[in-house]
């Protein structure tokens, strides 16, 4: 599937068809409120609370529901776009976000590693992953198709949690760098505001001195 994938993009990006063009991107976005879910340590630390916008794309048909989240990505600063499915098996990143956009079928993840919870995303969906958050597929139709992205100035890995220094694991997670935007919403999207504010917090608790003996 990532060929096919990759061959229909070039095309849509040499001829324009089947691509949103950007003066049409809000249309295609619907508001929605976000859902936040943490987890516990469990070989890896996300520090930041996993969003998830349901139905935040509108998947019209008059364009590749690829193409839809890639050009709404990329328009607000998240690219390295690719299309595929996801892993069946747990792993994270230690140095960057992700965010991944639904664009057909359907998909149970586990996120959180053995400690975490098993959502269910449809076509039209996108979560977004803080540095750190295990992810796995649990099961998934045929014609599943997921767009994923990464803010500027992080770096890509995907170790398994077995596979990583707790420690550095961890060190290098509260380092990665917030985005600039929110990948659906831009500048005015809730998702900045939500993850400074959870990094000031878990700060402010990893500050706290400790209680005298």
């Amino acid at each position: 599937m990532p060929i096919v994938e990759d061959l229909k993009r070039s095309a849509e990006r040499l001829t324009g068809i089947g691509r949103p063009p950007r003066r049409k991107l809000d249309r295609l976005v619907r508001l929605r409120r976000p859902e936040l879910y943490r987890f516990e340590d469990d070989g890896h630390n996300a520090l930041l609370p996993l969003v998830v916008y349901r139905g935040a794309e509108r998947l019209d048909g008059h364009y590749d529901p690829a193409a839809v989240f890639e050009e709404t990505f990329a328009c607000h600063g998240w690219r390295g776009s690719w299309r595929d499915g996801i892993y069946a098996f747990q792993h994270f990143h230690t140095a960057t976000h992700e965010v991944l956009g639904i664009a057909r079928g359907w998909v149970a993840i586990r996120f959180g590693g053995a400690k975490g919870r098993t959502l269910k995303l449809t076509a039209g969906d996108v979560v977004v992953l803080p540095a750190g958050t295990g992810h796995q597929r649990i099961r998934a139709t045929a014609d599943l198709l997921v767009v994923g992205a990464y803010p500027a100035g992080g770096h890509y890995d995907e170790p398994k949690p077995d596979e990583v220094d707790h420690d550095d694991a961890v060190a290098s997670i509260a380092r990665t760098k917030l985005p600039r935007k929110d990948p659906v919403y831009g500048s005015d999207g809730p998702l900045i505001d939500l993850w400074k504010k959870a990094r000031t917090a878990a700060r402010h608790v990893h500050r706290r001195p400790k209680p005298a003996p």
